[in-house]
C-alpha cells in the first residue's frame, strides 16, 4: 500500500508496565555498578502497593532491593495517594536465584562469549526522521516526554498516561497526522474540557508542529475521566511494552529488553541490528532496511543474517550482507565491547523507547565511512 494509515503508541514512566521495566532496569544497574559482569534476569510484577521483584541474578554485588524499588517510585513521581500510590508504604517481596549453571556452561568461556539464550533479533531504519526511525513511534515518544515536562507546570496530572499517533502516509511517505490521542491520570478536581485545552496548547501544537492541521482528530481521555490510575488501576509487568520499545509496531522480534544484562542477545543483539540499520541508511545504502539476527544459546556466532530493502537499496542485498559481515562485530563479545554495554546505562533506557535517542552507542552512526570505502569496491 501506498497510502495507509499508521498507528504507533508511547507509554509515561508511570505506566504500570513501564514501573516494572524501569525496576528491573535499575536492579540491572545497581549490580553493573558493583559488578560490570554481572549475570542479571530480572523481572518485576506490580499491584496496588505490592511489588514482587524475582529472576536469576549472579554478581558479586549488594543490592538492597526495596530502597532501590521505593527510590524508583519516588523519582516517578508516585509520592501520594491520591495519586493511587505512595512510595512510602510500598512492600517489596523478592525471589532472586542464582543463574542456572547449565546457562552458565555456555555463556561463560574462556576467550569468548556464547550466545545467552536462543533467538531472532530486528532492527529497522528509515530515513523518515532525523532519527532514522518511524515517525509515528518518534511523535507518541515526543508526546510522552513533552506530559512529563509540563506535569511540573500542570499539577493536576499524575503520573500514568499513554499517548497514540496515527500518521497518514501518502506514496509511502509520512503526510500528515489523522489522529492523536492522549490518556493521562488527573485529579478528580479539573474537568476534562481544561485538560484538553491544556494538552493542545503546552504538548500536542508544540510537538507535532506541521504534522497537525486542522483537520486532525484530537482525543483527550475519550471516556471522560482518569482519575485512578497506576498500578492500583492495572497491574503491570515487566517486558509487556515491546512494540512501544521499540519501532511502534513497524518490527519487533525476540524478546523483551529490561531487566537483561548484555549477554542475553534478545537486548544486545537488538542493539547491534538497529546499529548496522542506521548505519546502512545513513549512509544512504536504502531508504529503509530490515535486519534480522539469530542466535543458539551458547553459539557465537549468529545463525543468520537477513536483511531485507525494500527495493530501496542501491546495491545487491546479498552484497549489503558482505558488507555487514566486514565492518560489524556479530558475536555477544564483540557487540558488548563495541557498543561499551556493561555501563550501567539501562534505567535509562527502560521509558521513552530505546531506539531514536542519540545519547545511545547503538544509535552512532560512525560506521558510515567505512560502508562508503567498501561501496566503492563492489
Amino acid at each position: 500500500m501506498e497510502n495507509y494509515l499508521f498507528t504507533s503508541e508511547s507509554v509515561t514512566e508511570g505506566h504500570p508496565d513501564k514501573i516494572c521495566d524501569q525496576i528491573s532496569d535499575a536492579v540491572l544497574d545497581a549490580h553493573l555498578k558493583q559488578d560490570e559482569n554481572a549475570k542479571v534476569a530480572c523481572e518485576c510484577a506490580i499491584k496496588n502497593s505490592l511489588v514482587y521483584l524475582f529472576g536469576e541474578i549472579s554478581s558479586k554485588g549488594k543490592v538492597d532491593y526495596e530502597k532501590l524499588v521505593k527510590n524508583v517510585l519516588k523519582n516517578i513521581g508516585y509520592d501520594d495517594v491520591k495519586k493511587s500510590l505512595d512510595y512510602k508504604n510500598v512492600t517489596v517481596i523478592t525471589n532472586i536465584n542464582e543463574q542456572s549453571n547449565d546457562i552458565k556452561i555456555g555463556v561463560e568461556k574462556k576467550e569468548s562469549l556464547g550466545a545467552g539464550d536462543q533467538g531472532i533479533m530486528f532492527g529497522y531504519a528509515v530515513n523518515e526522521t532525523e532519527e532514522l526511525m518511524p515517525l509515528p513511534i518518534i511523535l507518541a515518544h515526543k508526546l510522552s516526554l513533552k506530559l512529563k515536562e509540563v506535569k511540573k507546570r500542570l499539577k493536576y496530572l499524575y503520573p500514568d498516561g499513554k499517548t497514540q499517533v496515527t500518521v497518514e502516509y501518502y506514496k509511502g511517505k509520512p503526510k500528515r497526522v489523522h489522529t492523536v490521542l492522549i490518556s493521562n491520570q488527573h485529579s478528580e478536581k479539573v474537568s476534562n474540557k481544561k485538560i484538553k485545552s491544556d494538552l493542545l496548547k503546552y504538548v500536542i501544537k508544540p510537538v507535532l508542529k506541521n504534522y497537525f492541521d486542522k483537520n486532525t482528530i484530537v482525543l483527550i481521555n475519550p471516556t471522560g475521566r482518569f482519575t485512578v490510575g497506576g498500578p492500583i488501576a492495572d497491574a503491570g509487568l515487566t517486558g509487556r511494552k515491546i512494540i512501544a520499545d521499540t519501532y511502534g509496531g513497524f518490527y519487533h522480534g525476540g524478546g523483551a529488553f529490561s531487566g537483561k544484562d548484555p549477554s542475553k542477545v534478545d537486548r544486545s543483539a537488538a542493539y547491534m541490528a538497529r546499529y548496522i540499520a542506521k548505519n546502512l541508511v545513513k549512509a544512504k545504502v536504502a531508504e529503509k532496511i530490515l535486519v534480522q539476527l539469530s542466535y543458539a544459546i551458547g553459539v557465537e556466532k549468529p545463525i543468520s543474517i537477513y536483511i531485507n530493502t525494500y527495493n530501496t537499496s542501491i546495491i545487491s542485498e546479498e552484497k549489503i550482507v558482505s558488507i555487514i559481515k566486514k565492518i560489524f562485530p556479530l558475536t555477544p563479545k564483540g557487540i558488548i565491547e563495541h557498543l561499551d554495554l556493561k555501563k550501567p546505562i539501562y534505567r535509562e533506557t527502560s521509558v521513552y523507547g530505546h531506539f531514536g535517542r542519540k545519547k545511545f552507542s547503538w544509535e552512532k552512526t560512525d560506521k558510515v565511512k567505512e560502508i562508503l570505502s567498501l561501496l566503492k569496491k563492489v
